[in-house]
């Protein structure tokens, strides 16, 4: 037995070391971790075990001559805060991180036992695509994982992790996970990279414009977060975890806190711009209400007029989605929507509770915007909110105007909550515009039209720019003092903790895609 141990010890250690001293020196000067050092800062210490460590490709007529273990991927599983995670960490140093028939298996071995399981899988990505000795068989192995990654979404939280190059095919199954994380001016991801590009269109861009970092993450909207390094962005995806189950049929993780929840808010008295033409920090309004003013803010670089994002209440996790008038005056256009439906949904299949803060003058207006589809993706928020069963909580902080606040989680699409500040202006649209239709032949016929209108606005906005007309019909279920915003929501979501409502039977709803 004990040559059988040392032959056993000595194929493990060959294991570990897959990748050549060269390839190992070429990666650690790219400034990029080893695929087992990604999985050592990942992982709480001690904690992984590692499946399929002495697999080796079977391509003997591809031409590779070479048979490393590992095939180029590690895969497995262990634990982040203690809880139970899968993952694969794809290993650059072994053929460039190029996806084979074997590497591919082990890839599904680990994604069918998560889903058995019930445990998040995470993707620590960084190779070459398909492997090209290994023809179609590679094409096909690629379609088994994007199979699995539809086959788990909505049931297990699914986190792809960009850390160096993602093209082609490759790019698929992460864009169909629920959370992407890419690292600045290391992780690439496209389709086609720049010399396809340039011999197609001729249209000249460099890897980073086309593919990189901070491209996806104001641009394409792909990347949801973004790090400096890998450290830390391996560090955020353990902290984004501490917010989400571990599956579709648990609640998201209670963690105690010190924070009051009887704190007021007094600052929110005074956030609020004297003329609503001013723009206030949405974010600023969340981070007072939220334990210990902890806001995790998801693509915090796209779409900027509309938030969203994590925080808790009371210790337990919530999403939340705000209007930001920081930015286009918080309206909704064509990025905005899908980035807050995608959001929507994502909360909704795991779980987590929903506060809305509404500010929002309307839809963007325009060519662009409406030949763009603003319509059909205002359409898949809408969507997003009206099939949405975990508990829904609406705050109008000040503007609700029109088919926009139908949108942001209105009672009459389900909000099970709905409260409105003092400030809050629900009317079909702005008194300006309002006026200039509504008053349309008193206003040709004033003798001095500008002192007509600023009186006309003045009346409309004492009768219909309040939340009292609101609160008359139950539209809102009450005027709040800002200062008890988050003592409000805090009660409303206990209240709601026990709220059970079921979508009508279907094979699945139809969403404008």
């Amino acid at each position: 037995m004990s040559e059988r141990l040392a032959e056993l010890g000595k194929r493990k250690e060959q294991a570990l070391h897959a990748g050549s001293d060269a390839s190992v020196e070429r990666q650690h000067a790219k400034g990029k971790l080893l695929a087992r050092e990604r999985i050592e800062l990942l992982l709480d210490p001690g904690s992984f075990h590692e499946l399929d460590m002495l697999a080796r490709h079977r391509a003997h007529d591809s031409g590779l001559l070479e048979r490393p273990y590992t095939d180029g991927v590690v895969t497995g599983w262990g634990t982040i805060h203690g809880r139970k995670v899968f993952l694969f960490s794809q290993d650059f140093t072994v053929f460039g991180g190029a996806l084979g028939e074997v590497f591919a298996e082990k890839i599904h071995k680990v994604m069918d036992l998560a889903l058995k399981v019930g445990a998040p899988l995470i993707g620590l990505n960084d190779g070459a695509g398909a492997r090209i000795q290994e023809g179609p068989v590679s094409l096909a192995s690629y379609g088994g994982i994007f199979h699995r990654n539809v086959m788990a979404s909505g049931v297990i939280p699914q986190i792809s992790v960009i850390l160096g190059p993602c093209a082609g095919g490759a790019v698929y199954s992460p864009a169909m996970t629920d959370f992407i994380f890419m690292v600045k001016e290391r992780s690439h991801m496209f389709i086609t990279g720049p010399d396809v590009v340039k011999t197609v269109t001729g249209e000249e861009v460099t890897l980073e414009e086309l593919g990189g970092a901070m491209s996806h993450a104001t641009k394409s909207g792909v990347a949801t977060f973004v790090g400096e390094d890998e450290e830390s962005v391996l560090e955020e995806v353990r902290f984004l975890l501490g917010f989400l189950p571990a599956n579709n049929l648990e609640e998201p993780p209670f963690v105690a806190t010190t924070d009051d929840p009887e704190r007021d808010c007094p600052e929110l008295r005074d956030i609020m711009p004297t003329s609503p033409n001013i723009p206030y920090d949405m974010t600023a309004v969340i981070s007072a209400v939220a334990d210990d003013g902890e806001y995790f803010e998801y693509f915090p670089h796209w779409a900027g007029s509309i938030t969203c994002g994590f925080a808790r209440l009371n210790g337990h996790p919530v999403g939340i989605v705000g209007n930001q008038p920081m930015v286009l005056a918080g309206v909704l256009d064509i990025n905005s929507a899908e980035k807050a439906a995608r959001f929507v949904r994502t909360c909704d299949a795991f779980n987590v509770p929903l506060v809305t803060f509404v500010d929002v003058p309307g839809f963007l207006p325009g060519v662009d915007q409406e030949y763009g589809g603003i319509i059909r993706h205002g359409a898949k928020l809408l969507y997003a909110y009206c099939e949405a069963t975990v508990p829904r909580i609406q705050i109008i902080t000040r503007k609700a105007y029109g088919g926009a606040y139908v949108v942001m989680n209105s009672k009459s699409i389900g909000a099970d909550l709905a409260f409105a500040w003092p400030s809050a202006e629900l009317a079909v649209m702005g008194p300006q515009g309002a006026v200039e239709i509504v008053y349309r032949k008193e206003l040709a016929a004033a003798e001095d039209p500008v002192s007509k209108r600023a009186e006309l606005v003045d009346e409309y906005t004492e009768r219909f720019c309040n939340p009292y007309v609101a609160a008359e019909r139950g539209f809102v279920d009450d005027v709040i003092d800002p200062a008890d915003t988050r003592r409000r929501l805090i009660a409303g979501l206990e209240l709601l903790r026990s709220k059970r409502e079921e979508l009508p039977k279907r094979k699945h709803g139809n969403v404008p895609l």
